[in-house]
């Protein structure tokens, strides 16, 4: 219970954060949106309709036809981001100013606020609704992955929008996605942003030995041998935290300064207790 009334609180101010993202800095600003409240905003534009109306109206039409596509919770959460974003998007409408001249700083801060809120959201399992309803749709009637879908309905939208706009507003149009799609990147995965470590070294069992106590992680050891050599060698595998790549380096330094050392990134982890407290 505890937890499912925090992810509401996170979808509630989550939707606030996207809502004063789009009218205080986005609108005022003369700048669109991709997805669904690009098409919002576009409409607004033109003929002047409340965005808290037409973005409630077409998500939930689109989740209503979609809704086969997600799981009960996702549902569940994603008609609760729909209802308070259009909420706080007709209670916050004539909030912004426009920046003067400088079109930059408001793609930015509507990047910013933006991405944080649709962050949150998804972080805690929703999703903003229409945009990614369709992206759903597409991966099974052409069979193209929801980040292809999303992209390409996104930077259509922001094309049709620069009509209206103009072209210059629609550049800076992309740089308000471009760094709400790095914002959310990052609250998703926040500073517990992966990296699988694979390092090759004679010595190997005092590095072994040094992560285990130091560093409180686990090490697989996997068997390798040289391509040349043929002889056989152990290779340490290890996932840890984007920030303790820092403490990594230290230790290789302190240990073996010729070690052979590959780092990648890591999409998503199926373990139970990588996340919970490490053995002191």
């Amino acid at each position: 219970m505890q937890r499912t009334l925090l992810d509401y609180a996170a979808l509630i101010l989550g939707s606030f954060m996207f809502a004063i993202g789009i009218n205080y800095f986005a609108i005022p600003n003369m700048l669109s949106e991709g997805g669904v409240i690009g098409i919002t905003i576009i409409t607004y534009y033109l003929f002047e309709w409340s965005p808290g109306l037409v973005s409630f109206v077409i998500n939930l039409a689109l989740v209503a036809i979609g809704y086969r596509f997600f799981s009960k919770r996702t549902i569940i959460y994603t008609v609760i981001t729909i209802i308070f974003s259009s909420i706080f998007l007709e209670l916050t409408k004539n909030w912004g100013e426009q920046l003067g001249s400088d079109t930059l700083l408001a793609a930015l801060f509507a990047g910013l606020f933006v991405g944080g809120g649709l962050g949150m959201i998804f972080r805690v399992g929703g999703t903003s609704g229409g945009a990614t309803t369709i992206a759903r749709m597409l991966q099974q009637w052409l069979g193209w992955s929801v980040g292809k879908a999303v992209l390409v309905i996104d930077i259509s939208v922001i094309l049709l929008s620069a009509f209206v706009i103009g072209k210059e507003k629609a550049m800076f149009t992309l740089v308000a996605v471009y760094v709400g799609a790095k914002v959310i990147d990052k609250i998703v995965d926040g500073a517990d942003d992966r990296k699988a470590v694979m390092i090759i070294s004679k010595h190997q069992e005092d590095i072994r030995h040094e992560l285990l106590t130091t560093m409180g992680r686990g090490v697989t050891i996997l068997d390798g041998r040289g391509g040349y050599t043929l002889e056989k060698q152990a290779i340490l595998y290890i996932i840890i935290n984007q920030t303790e790549i820092v403490q990594l380096r230290r230790i290789l330094e302190r240990v073996d300064e010729d070690a052979y050392v590959t780092i990648n990134n890591v999409q998503e982890i199926f373990k139970r207790g990588f996340k919970e407290q490490r053995p002191k």
